[in-house]
């Protein structure tokens, strides 16, 4: 089976929203709200994509048990991994965060972004 979605399509109402918080990451500059939709789980939860959006706001990430590939499809954010200079990603980045990444993004304009998170199989 081929599994097709259409990100940069998702009307914003069909996202879920909420305070971003723990364990996903740790509000730097007050509550910063997310939204997002889980659009593909595999069977045994090692490969999850989405959609997720993000108002400006800076935060700090810790990627210890699962790495993060992204597409950015609208707006403009930086990361910064710890020990190393900022990057600066816009609609048509890619960036791809492994297992062990850890540092600071900074939402400057609302970013809407494809993810696939993946975890080690158990």
């Amino acid at each position: 089976m081929t599994f097709v979605m259409r990100p940069a399509e998702l009307d914003a109402a069909e996202l879920e929203a909420k305070p971003l918080a723990p364990p996903n990451a740790e509000p730097l500059s007050g509550e910063i709200i997310v939204r997002g939709k889980v659009q593909f789980v595999n069977d045994d939860r090692t490969i999850i994509s989405g959609v997720w959006e993000s108002d400006p706001g800076t935060s700090r990430w810790e990627f210890l048990t699962r790495g993060e590939i992204v597409h950015i499809l609208a707006g403009r954010m930086t990361v910064q991994r710890d020990g190393e200079e900022a990057v600066e990603l816009t609609a048509g980045s890619a960036a791809y965060f492994p297992i062990g990444w850890t540092g600071v993004w900074t939402v400057i304009e609302p970013v809407r972004k494809l993810y696939v998170v993946y975890k080690p199989a158990a």
